[in-house]
């Protein structure tokens, strides 16, 4: 049991040199990588039959035979946990090191960069988007102007023909300024429809630019 201990233990010792090993060449890390495992498995077999010895010890000296082998187990599994460390580590790095050649190698043109991010598109579709709406509105506002304008012209066309008509008829003076007043009020109606309809244009644009 003690020559089977002592290899054990000079296992687990050797696995220090291999992990300084892999952080001075990380470019071989399979190779070290696979020492580290392999040490790590003949170490746990050995811990299989030393706790097979244990029981064979005499009974005074179990206690102290048990807890040297829960030492040896304690620390291989110290070592595989620094060893699951250490190839996440790697990997991270792997990672973020061919995330940084695939922004590098979006280059194209004469010293123009381009480099599709997700969130620029979506900007730019929202953009589109709110020019087009904008487009929408002013056309419909120059839709609803000449609307206005022409029944602005009707107005005007309506009311020479009351006048024409009133004379016409021989109506009184105050019948007339009776029309004329109420012509005066459509006008305020009129232009105050506009000025408002102006208005709701205006902050609509400054709203969606």
């Amino acid at each position: 049991m003690e020559t089977l201990y002592h290899q054990t233990n000079q296992l687990i010792q050797e696995t220090s040199e291999l992990f300084h090993k892999l952080e001075r060449d990380p470019t071989n890390y399979q190779e070290i990588e696979n020492a580290i495992q392999a040490t790590i498995n003949v170490v746990n077999a050995n811990c299989e039959k030393l706790d097979i010895f244990v029981f064979k010890t005499p009974i005074n000296q179990r206690p102290m035979a048990k807890m040297r082998v829960d030492q040896l187990k304690y620390d291989n599994k110290h070592i595989q946990a620094s060893l699951i460390h250490a190839q996440n580590k790697r990997r991270k790095r792997e990672q973020e090191q061919a995330d940084r050649e695939q922004l590098l190698s979006r280059r194209f043109g004469h010293d123009h960069t381009a480099i599709n991010v997700d969130y620029l598109s979506q900007e730019q579709l929202s953009l589109q988007n709110s020019h087009r709406n904008v487009d929408e509105m002013l056309h419909t506002g120059t839709g609803i102007l000449e609307t206005l304008r022409y029944n602005r012209e009707t107005l005007k066309g309506a009311h020479r023909r009351i006048i024409d008509l009133a004379n016409t008829l021989g109506l009184s003076n105050a019948t007339i300024s009776l029309i004329e007043r109420r012509v005066a009020q459509d006008k305020y109606i009129l232009f105050g429809g506009m000025l408002v309809t102006l208005a709701i244009i205006v902050l609509v644009i400054v709203y969606l630019t």
